[in-house]
């Protein structure tokens, strides 16, 4: 296993040449579907950092910085020093921080050093002991398309007002 080799006969070295002919190809195949998938890094607005003005996009972002305008993003966290004025819309919203303005999301997460002054539109609430949510609790309506009884009109029946006959 660990025996000691002696080399008798060392290969030459090749002189490096240019290779002659065209270069290699390059692979040009499109990626696959499943790169696109790759986990996104969360953008990141500092504490010391302020922005005058609204954000979009698809990814995350985490604040501890102030922002103040619209956000909308896929998922938004605000850390315990983050402050936020203005509506947010994301698919998932978790508060360590202060939010002054509406709230729409699916998943909405207050924690104990949330700070929430302004109407949260939802599908799940959950919110810890110490969270201060000041303003209206609002359920996510139900898309037009969804599958909800169709209501019909029903003609009233209005009753004899008069004697009635003997039988």
């Amino acid at each position: 296993m660990f025996s000691k080799t002696i080399k008798t006969e060392a290969e030459p070295t090749k002189p490096l040449t240019k290779p002659e002919g065209p270069p290699p190809a390059v692979n040009q195949t499109p990626e696959p579907a499943n790169a696109a998938r790759k986990p996104k890094v969360a953008t990141l607005i500092a504490e010391n950092m302020t922005i005058d003005g609204g954000i979009a996009g698809d990814g995350e972002l985490h604040v501890d910085g102030v922002i103040r305008g619209d956000v909308k993003v896929s998922r938004l966290t605000i850390g315990e020093s983050g402050h936020v004025e203005g509506s947010i819309v994301a698919e998932s919203v978790e508060n360590r921080g202060k939010i002054v303005g509406t709230v729409t999301a699916k998943q909405v997460r207050l924690f104990g050093t949330a700070h929430v002054d302004g109407d949260i539109t939802h599908e799940q609430l959950a919110m810890e002991i110490g969270a201060f949510f000041q303003g209206r609790s609002l359920k996510f309506q139900r898309q037009a398309g969804a599958a909800v009884p169709s209501v019909t009109a029903v003609p009233l029946i209005k009753p004899d007002v008069g004697p009635k006959p003997a039988a």
